[in-house]
């Protein structure tokens, strides 16, 4: 089993949005992946509550089977898509993959 933890700090306005906005609608958009990725095991995405200068906004995490299926999900054009708005969004990303 692979987990892959994503974390984004946040712009605090792009896309013509606020920065909770747009944290709302990452986790609108990346937890509808489940139904159309056949390759996510779990997804959770929360939006962090405590207002602090080192804490991210909004944190993904997510398990595959294995890393084929990581890259699959990645390359997928629903989960690019999303991406594509993250990216727009997005200060800063840190990411983390490993096996349990």
């Amino acid at each position: 089993m692979i987990k892959h933890i994503v974390m984004w700090k946040l712009k605090d306005f792009a896309e013509g949005k606020n920065k909770l906005e747009n944290a709302r609608i990452i986790k609108e958009s990346v937890e509808g992946l489940k139904d159309k990725i056949k390759e996510i095991k779990y997804i959770e995405i929360g939006i962090n509550s405590f207002n602090d200068p080192q804490a991210y906004d909004v944190v993904l995490i997510s398990e595959f089977e294995n890393y084929s299926d990581l890259e699959s999900y990645q390359n997928h054009p629903e989960h690019v898509k999303v991406a594509e708005f993250i990216s727009k969004v997005r200060e800063a990303r840190v990411v983390v993959d490993y096996e349990v």
